[in-house]
C-alpha cells in the first residue's frame, strides 16, 4: 500500500513542479542576490535618467521576468543581450504601432502580443517577457514610439549590463560565449 502512494505521487509531481530540475542552495542565493541587486542597479539608473530628462516613464514593468532569465538562467539563449534588449524594443515598438491601428483592446491585445512573437522570431530574439512589453504598451494606452527606447530599452541594457557584471563577478559566464566559434 505504501509502495503505491509513493509510486502515485512520483507520478502526479510533475503537476507539482517535479519536472523542475534541482537547484543548489548557493545556486538560488546568487541568483536572487544577483536580482535583486541588478533590479535595484537598473531602477535606480532609470529613475535618474527619467528626472534628469523630465520623464516620467522609467520603468518597464516586465523587468522582473527579464530578471529572471538574466540571473537565475544565464546560459538561456532567452536571456542573452540580443534576445532581451531587441526582443523587449521590438516588442514595444509592435505594442505601441497596434494601440495606433486598433482601437478595440480585446483585439488589440492578442494582436500585438502574436505580432510581437513572430517579430522576435524573424529577428532571432525570442525573450518570453517581451511579449508582456506588447501587452504593457496596448494596456497602458502607450502612444509614444519613445517609450521603445526609453525606458524598455534602457531599461534592458542597462539590466545586460548588471547580469554581465554580476554573473562575471560570481562564476557565471554571461553572455554565453557557447554558440561563437573561434
Amino acid at each position: 500500500m505504501k509502495l503505491k502512494y509513493k509510486n502515485l505521487l512520483q507520478h502526479y509531481s510533475f503537476y507539482l513542479g517535479g519536472d523542475q530540475p534541482h537547484v543548489p542552495w548557493l545556486e538560488r542565493i546568487r541568483s536572487v542576490a544577483g536580482a535583486f541587486i541588478g533590479l535595484m542597479l537598473v531602477l535606480t539608473t532609470a529613475k535618474f535618467f527619467g528626472e534628469l530628462s523630465g520623464l516620467d516613464e522609467w520603468l518597464m514593468a516586465s523587468l522582473g521576468a527579464s530578471a529572471l532569465l538574466v540571473f537565475a538562467l544565464p546560459g538561456s539563449p532567452m536571456a542573452q543581450p540580443w534576445a532581451v534588449i531587441a526582443g523587449n524594443t521590438l516588442s514595444a515598438l509592435v505594442g505601441i504601432a497596434t494601440i495606433h491601428l486598433v482601437s478595440e483592446p480585446l483585439i488589440a491585445m492578442p494582436l500585438a502580443a502574436s505580432l510581437s512573437i513572430l517579430g522576435m522570431f524573424i529577428l532571432r530574439c525570442l525573450h518570453p517577457p517581451a511579449a508582456a512589453v506588447a501587452l504593457i504598451a496596448v494596456l497602458g494606452h502607450v502612444m509614444h514610439y519613445r517609450y521603445a527606447f526609453f525606458p524598455v530599452m534602457v531599461d534592458s541594457i542597462l539590466l545586460v549590463m548588471a547580469g554581465a557584471l554580476y554573473s562575471n563577478l560570481t562564476g557565471k559566464c554571461y553572455p554565453n560565449k557557447s554558440g561563437l566559434s573561434s
